[in-house]
């Protein structure tokens, strides 16, 4: 039986079973224990499902008994009160809006106005009436109650004289049996970088172990349902706006996709998911609730987990079956890719790369659907209901089976179309807009218009009118009582065990109680009923969890969204004997499963490997624009820039679209302080400036509209939005994404260099930091340890390029040890040390000096102090930095401030991640005197001066410009300071024959033994521009050179362009984003670092430009092919020339306009094929 026939077969609607009379507390126990707790069957799952339709045709089972809690501080006139407030009947007699219009009596005039009453809205004397509706197989009369109100008052007035809790002793006859209600995924952190489960996710299904699927992420807040009975809830609540909100929305999608019949639908699905103890868990997307990244044009949910809870550890389903599932009960779907080779699934990973920068729905689905193997569009589109701006991706390892469970479901469960489109009545933000007063006030409309036939409960809501808000003391006494009884079955026993040790481990968690109103006729003094929430207050807990796992490979995952009830009572002896034999269930639970399962036939670390992808248009919303406003308003712009600098480089994002994005920003923030004033904007509604000022901006440039995504259709809601007392974010992503860097791994003895490999040490430093010194040092010791040369090239000696000097004297000396004696500043040098090491096969050694730095800088004043006072001493300096030189200063906070922007944790960090060790050169005393207020403040005039002047002059010497005499005039103000502040500046610096015994040390350390060299497949940052194969520069470099041999033409061509010299790097391109797509540029993601033969064989040149001709080679058979028409080399372009005239050679070629030189034998060259 396929996946979709089990599912099918599980769908007959179930009768609705009649009224329920109580029988013996030991009868109603034992039906709640067996029903809820799911004790007496251990039947697959697939199996009960099959066999769900047959069995309810032949017993229709008992209603257990309503269970019921009490507060020992509630009056019972408080709840009294409170529940004839929210009345689901209007008793007097008013017309509430909401209702659908096919409840409204014949003749309805057109011309009236549309004021129709609640489903279930009673009028005149009666309590009760009642409507005839089909489910099942016949009429069943369906009471619309105005009686349960009273009920449930008159059963608190009477229960809540007596203290129950607090007299509730726990003995040997005190059991506990517990019920999951509700609950989302577990969250898993994942510890290893993203990088590495990208690897872990091509390598699993390039094996044929698993599928990558991928699904859209709407910009939403989580949502869970279990029936009427079973409850509503939002990720660490219920009963409150955010759950009456969803209620409403999932109600409505059952009008909008069954028509006539929704009533009969709702009816026969709240049954279903109470019977089969199921809950199904949503994405609730609506402008009512507060703004995320783009206000959505309708309020819609999306299906995104159905879980089974009555049957031990809950059970997720599949996607392919959360789709049969869906489509039976015609509820909105999630759009779903899935990649089943390993040239889909690295096409996926490179055409997000490509995307992740400028990326909307439109273009992002449009790829995916391009290169994956199966594309499942969702019943939502997300284009038309929520727009452009989308959140991200989740990528996640399924079945590998899952493609043909996929193509089996789509085939035997085809979509259904919604019923013809019926005046559906007031809308979501109708009603919210109705009703401004209070969040009170729009729970009841929403709860009225809902109806009876979907939310005929509405004690939930109660909780917190009726004073039943939890209490601390409470919590604990009801969580203290609840871990001392005993189990009744083995899911309270690994529920306890969860329990107890978050309890025990101290996590960051709280257990909420609260009183159960749905259980009002069972409670007494020996049987109580709570409903737990497992808030988990921080990601913390669950990596901590986790760990908690891997030595207890029996716990049970710890929830997102873990919603309990609970049963306290007392045992008889007949209980007894009933739960002695489920002690031998838990027994056998015990022995015969440890509580580990694979999860569709993964290990579970690859189960649990999972990927969020987030784009960039939607981070400058919500991280950058909305998060940052508490910084911007409170702390002001400088300290927003920090921020918000500090996040783009947290997320990788290119050089360009941080410049381009810190332009608009600061224009924001001038924006809206002067528009808002001192009063901060709220974040709730911060779209309601956002976008007018983005869609505005958006319009000025093409590049303009690149950064910002998509702006304006734009959507008001403060006429609608929700009212949410306290201010509370039930999904809590209003909080600052953190803004920690990665923990710097420290140096081990494992992260250590192969002798047989070369070793390049150089400098991040700032002139002044003593790496000559240190240099010539370290060449006096004459070694680390082993007989490898030692050279050393220092840059102020040496004319024209530094680090290709450096770059040839590795080729000559592979196995040699480099002193690259020159300041390394930036990453642009970073990278070029890093294609040294992977094309001489060296390693990379950085040395820091040691410092605290400054939030945005890695090196502090004091140590930038030093500097100065050290350059200002040199006399005859080779590189002319010296005390006679006019601008020292100047000099040293040009390089200071190549580091601008770097935390020093940030700094240390990204050069650890990228050559995988760090050497720590000691600078200052950590005991010291502060820094003195004159040397400061010249410090603090000078940064000021330079920030002046590179915003109006850019890098034009300080000699020159607007502010060459305040230059002057700062320079001579520095050198008195500095020098009459001495003997202050050199009794803060550590001794120099001190920091080169500890540098000696640390790169001893680290030179002895075998070096772990940091990943080739490390992500580059920013987003994927062009596919090309990069090639060596020194091989194309010897090409040229032998050419020039061997003609005099290429000699007086290349000589007199100096095109060998000029030479700075190479590669073919194979597809670019803009010229040929992004599914062009993401197929080549099957060859990503794989190293490509191309053979030149041809030189084409004139007076403006020069390239090879190439002929691409083949990667395990297969052959790479280039999207450009002519596959060449650039190697060089006149001044002003782009390099994709390049291109036209060719062309010009045959029109005699350019000169060929045939290379015969074809030189041969080879490079791995990368992304830019």
């Amino acid at each position: 039986m396929s996946a979709a026939q089990r599912i099918l077969s599980a769908f007959s609607p179930p009768p609705l079973p009649g009224s329920f009379n109580r029988t013996s507390l030991l009868s109603a126990f034992f039906h709640y224990r067996s029903f809820v707790c799911g004790r007496h069957s251990v039947m697959p799952r697939n199996q009960m499902k099959a066999n769900h339709g047959r069995e309810q045709r032949r017993k229709q089972p008992s209603k257990p008994a309503k269970l019921c809690q009490i507060n020992s501080g509630l009056t019972s006139e408080a709840v009294t009160d409170s529940f004839g407030e929210l009345s689901i009947a209007e008793r007097d007699g008013a017309r509430s809006i909401g209702s659908p219009p096919w409840n409204q009596p014949p003749g309805h005039g057109q011309n009236k106005v549309f004021r129709a009453r609640a489903y279930g809205t009673a009028t005149g004397s009666s309590p009760v009436e009642s409507e005839s509706i089909t489910v099942g197989d016949g009429l069943v009369e369906r009471p619309r109650d105005t009686s349960s109100v009273q009920d449930i008052s008159v059963g608190l007035s009477r229960l809540f004289k007596e203290n129950y809790l607090e007299n509730f002793s726990v003995d040997n006859t005190t059991y506990t049996c517990t019920q999951i209600r509700a609950t989302f995924y577990p969250k898993f952190e994942n510890e290893k970088s993203d990088q590495e489960i990208r690897t872990r996710m091509i390598e699993m299904v390039s094996r044929g172990l698993a599928t990558l699927e991928v699904s859209l992420k709407h910009s939403g807040s989580l949502f869970m349902y279990a029936g009427h009975e079973g409850g509503a809830y939002a990720k660490n609540s219920f009963g409150n706006i955010y759950t009456a909100v969803g209620t409403f929305v999932l109600g409505r999608m059952f009008r909008e996709s069954w028509g006539r019949e929704a009533e009969k639908k709702q009816l026969e699905f709240n049954k279903y998911l109470e019977q089969n103890r199921m809950c199904i868990s949503m994405e609730l997307v609506t402008a009512v609730l507060g703004d995320h990244g783009q206000r959505p044009k309708e309020d819609y949910v999306v299906v995104t987990a159905v879980t089974e809870l009555g049957k031990g550890k809950p059970n997720f389903y599949s996607t392919p079956e959360i789709i049969a599932f869906c489509r039976k009960w015609r509820l909105p779907t999630n759009h779903v890719w899935l990649f089943s080779t390993r040239k889909s699934v690295t096409s996926f990973f490179a055409a997000f790369d490509a995307l992740c920068e400028e990326g909307t729905a439109t273009p992002v689905c449009k790829a995916l659907d391009e290169v994956a193997d199966i594309s499942v569009p969702g019943s939502k589109n997300h284009i038309e209901v929520q727009g452009e701006i989308l959140e991200g991706l989740v990528a996640r390892m399924v079945s590998h089976d899952s493609s043909r469970h996929m193509e089996e479901v789509l085939k035997e469960c085809p979509s259904s179309p919604n019923e013809a489109h019926l005046d559906l009545g007031p809308s979501l933000r109708d009603i919210c807009s109705a009703n401004r007063s209070d969040e009170k006030q729009q729970i009841k409309a929403l709860l009225n218009s809902v109806g009876t036939s979907f939310c005929p409960n509405l004690s939930d809501w109660h909780k917190n009118e009726s004073g039943d808000d939890h209490s601390r003391n409470a919590d604990r006494s009801v969580v203290s009582k609840y871990l001392q009884c005993r189990p009744a079955d083995y899911s309270t026993m690994k529920l306890q065990e969860m329990i107890r040790l978050m309890r025990e481990k101290r996590f960051p968690a709280a257990f909420k109680c609260y009183h159960n109103l749905h259980k009002i006729d069972s409670v007494s003094h020996d049987n109580l009923f709570y409903r737990m929430v497992i808030h988990v207050r921080s990601d913390s807990a669950f990596r901590r969890y986790q760990r908690e796992m891997r030595y207890k490979p029996g716990l049970w995952p710890l929830y997102r969204g873990f919603f309990v009830d609970i049963n306290l009572f007392k045992s008889n002896k007949e209980m007894a004997s009933e739960i002695s034999k489920s002690s031998q269930d838990i027994d056998e639970k015990i022995n015969g499963d440890n509580g580990t399962s694979s999860k569709e036939g993964l290990a579970d670390d690859d189960a649990n490997l999972m990927i969020k992808l987030k784009f960039l248009t939607y981070k400058l919303r919500t991280f950058l624009i909305r998060n940052g406003l508490s910084i911007l308003f409170k702390e002001g712009p400088a300290a927003y820039k920090t921020y918000y600098l500090r996040q783009m480089r947290s997320w990788g994002t290119s050089a360009g679209k941080q410049q381009q994005l810190s332009k608009m920003l600061d224009e924001w923030a001038t924006y809206i302080r002067r528009k808002c004033g001192n009063k901060q904007l709220s974040s709730s509604i911060y779209l309601s400036e956002a976008e007018p000022f983005l869609e505005q901006y958006a319009k000025r440039s093409a590049e303009n509209q690149a950064l910002i995504g998509s702006a304006g259709s734009f959507v008001r809601s403060e006429a609608f939005l929700a009212i949410v007392d306290g201010g509370r974010d039930e999904e809590g992503d209003l909080e600052r994404e953190l803004d920690v860097v990665p923990t710097s791994p420290s140096v081990s003895g494992q992260d250590s260099i192969t002798k047989t490999e070369g070793l390049i040490v150089f400098f991040p430093g700032i002139p002044g930091c003593a790496k000559s010194a240190l240099c010539k040092e370290l060449l006096s010791v004459g070694g680390f340890g082993d007989d490898r040369p030692v050279h050393t090239l220092m840059g102020d000696l040496i004319k024209g390029r530094y680090w290709q000097k450096v770059a040839d004297e590795r080729r000559r000396n592979p196995k040699s040890i480099m002193l690259a004696d020159k300041n390394a500043p930036n990453e642009e040098v970073w990278r070029q040390i890093e294609d040294m090491c992977r094309t001489t096969r060296a390693s990379a050694v950085p040395i820091v000096p040691d410092s605290e730095g400054t939030y945005s800088n890695p090196f502090s004043l004091d140590a930038l102090a030093v500097f100065m006072f050290r350059v200002l001493q040199r006399v005859n300096h080779p590189g002319n930095l010296d005390k006679a030189s006019p601008n020292a200063g100047y000099v040293l906070l040009m390089f200071y401030h190549l580091y601008e922007g770097k935390g020093r944790q940030e700094f240390e960090s990204e050069l650890i991640e990228r050559f995988g060790s760090l050497v720590k050169m000691p600078l200052l005393k950590s005991e010291r005197s502060p820094l003195p207020d004159s040397v400061r403040a010249v410090l603090e005039e000078g940064i000021d001066l330079y920030r002046l002047h590179t915003s109006r002059h850019g890098r034009l010497e300080s000699t020159k410009g607007t502010y060459a005499k305040e230059w002057t005039k700062w320079e001579k103000q520095l050198r008195e300071t500095l020098f009459s502040n001495s003997e202050f500046l050199n009794s803060i610096q550590v001794p120099f024959d001190f920091a080169v015994k500890q540098v000696s040390e640390q790169l001893n350390n680290i030179v002895s033994g075998e070096y772990i060299a940091p990943t080739p497949e490390k992500r580059k940052l920013g987003s994927i521009v062009f596919a090309a194969v990069s090639l060596p520069v020194s091989q194309i470099q010897d090409v040229l050179r032998n050419m020039a041999e061997k003609s005099p033409e290429v000699e007086a061509f290349l000589g007199q362009n100096n095109v060998v010299n000029n030479l700075e790097k190479a590669h073919v391109t194979l597809a670019h984003k803009r010229s040929h797509g992004v599914t062009a540029v993401a197929s080549y993601g099957v060859f990503l670092n794989r190293e490509v033969p191309i053979e030149l064989t041809s030189l084409l040149y004139n007076q403006k430009m020069a390239a090879f001709e190439a002929r691409l080679g083949s990667v395990d058979g297969e052959t790479v092919t280039s999207k450009n028409e002519w596959p060449h080399v650039t190697l060089w372009t006149a001044q002003g020339v782009p390099p994709k005239e390049a291109n036209t050679l060719p062309a010009l070629l045959a029109d005699g306009k350019a000169y060929r030189v045939e290379i015969d034998p074809p030189a041969t060259v080879s490079g791995p094929l990368v992304f830019f």
